[in-house]
């Protein structure tokens, strides 16, 4: 994320298209910092133009009265509804927000007229480079409290997809916090439906009407969403009751705990386009926009309009590149071990995104940093959280999904990827679709899952 690192998304941006800065003198300035539930930390400070960024968090930290730990889990960013740049220490915010044009003009495909308008706010949200793990240590309610409300926003907005079991017992601890304990009669099926955005992302609460809104059952999911979100609710006072008082801590903590199972929680976020599958020899699919998530454990594609995971992948298991508007369209390219009418083979995926460079070096930067922690440290995969049990699978095994068809499964088949063979030293395209490893780029472990696939000689090239 060295500072340029950016996303363009939903969800925070939308509702963040304002100014920092609200006055600019000779000497000081009134500073607005903008925290994940929207509120705003006003900052006088002296220099302006010449302000780090970390000279501005210490101020934010020292207002909100947070701990040292802070430090660590938070992060200034630059945020607009056409990008999203985590700051280093070092940037100078003010800078960066005058050279905002630039950026958007190399990394994103916003017409002329909205790069001339777009205006970045600071946000205080969280570093994408805090280890998850090290999340579950923190004790101190108001961190607590920020982290939670950001992962909200983000569920909400459906940046971290979640299935409706997991929607609704996500949906049910906000009620905890915002409603108090559950009291029986209060509130019903109705009440929570006038305030269901509040609880459940926006997909799941639109009802459809007429004919075709009944062949699909959306309106028949909606009512269920309520009923599920309120016999949710009725459960998290069961499980507190032996406490007369559990503080909003212990629910934040829940609410967190819960979102680790989401293999994107705490990703940076990129847009980009994929190829679409051919639909006949005669008509190619064309593309469709996706999320791309990156996090410290892995690289994540989720379709934006289906609001699911169509690829995810551990860095043991990829290899990658990026191709730059100079050579060629801005592209990532991502290889992964798959198959093909059984037959094991190399895939590559090509995600369009004027934000490819971005992707790669975030890439490259998690892995180095997972290099360097502590080998004895129990990894977590991209589909979710290692066993508390400490029976962890053998690193070449995935771990087993609860749910057949659960928005974080992969769904490979909806994706058009590219197969290749190498025969001596040159690459060929082959049937049935088979590759070896076509970058060198890939993280280099010990016991790395991520396998080149030799072709067979009976291999039939095309």
């Amino acid at each position: 994320m060295d500072g340029t690192d950016g996303s363009a998304g939903p969800g925070p941006a939308e509702r963040s298209h304002r100014s920092s800065v609200s006055s600019v003198g000779a000497r000081a300035a009134d500073v607005l910092v903008y925290l994940a539930d929207d509120t705003v930390v006003p900052l006088a400070v002296e220099n302006l133009p010449s302000l780090s960024a970390h000279e501005l968090h210490r101020a934010i930290r020292e207002v909100l009265q947070l701990p040292d730990i802070a430090l660590e889990v938070f992060a200034l960013w630059l945020v607009s509804p056409l990008l999203e740049v985590q700051l280093k220490p070092k940037h100078q915010p003010y800078k960066l927000g005058r050279q905002w044009p630039e950026l958007l003009l190399r990394f994103t495909d916003a017409p002329d007229d909205d790069v001339a308008t777009d205006e970045p706010s600071l946000q205080f949200r969280r570093n994408v480079f805090f280890p998850k793990r090290r999340e579950l240590q923190i004790h101190d309610e108001e961190v607590l409290r920020l982290l939670y409300e950001e992962a909200k926003g983000n569920v909400l907005a459906a940046r971290y997809p979640c299935d409706l079991e997991d929607c609704e017992a996500l949906g049910a601890l906000v009620c905890r916090v915002q409603l108090g304990p559950f009291q029986p009669g209060q509130p019903t099926a109705c009440t929570l439906r006038e305030r269901l955005d509040s609880f459940l992302p926006a997909h799941l609460c639109k009802r459809g009407h007429g004919l075709f809104a009944a062949l699909r059952g959306r309106g028949a999911r909606a009512g269920a969403s309520e009923q599920g979100l309120l016999s949710a609710y009725r459960q998290v006072t069961e499980a507190v009751s032996s406490e007369c008082e559990a503080s909003l801590r212990t629910h934040y903590q829940a609410y967190l705990t819960k979102c680790h199972e989401l293999p994107y929680y705490g990703c940076a976020f990129f847009h980009g386009e994929v190829d679409k599958p051919a639909q006949s020899f005669l008509h190619r699919g064309g593309r469709k926009p996706v999320t791309v998530a990156i996090s410290l454990e892995g690289v994540h594609v989720i379709d934006n309009r289906e609001k699911h995971v169509l690829l995810g992948l551990r860095f043991q298991e990829l290899s990658w590149d990026h191709t730059s508007p100079e050579e060629e369209e801005s592209v990532l390219w991502l290889e992964f071990d798959g198959s093909n009418e059984g037959t094991p083979v190399n895939k590559l995926l090509k995600i369009y995104s004027k934000q490819a460079e971005l992707m790669s070096s975030l890439i490259e930067y998690c892995i180095e940093l997972s290099q360097a922690a502590e080998p004895t440290a129990p990894q977590e995969g991209a589909s979710g959280p290692s066993s508390a049990s400490g029976s962890l699978p053998p690193p070449t095994q995935r771990p087993q999904l609860r749910r057949q068809g659960s928005v974080v499964c992969s769904r490979i088949q909806h994706l058009s990827t590219i197969d290749y063979v190498e025969e001596g030293e040159q690459i060929k395209p082959v049937k049935p679709k088979r590759t070896t490893s076509f970058f060198s780029r890939q993280l280099s472990l010990g016991q790395g899952s991520y396998t080149v696939v030799q072709p067979s000689e009976h291999l039939e090239q095309s």
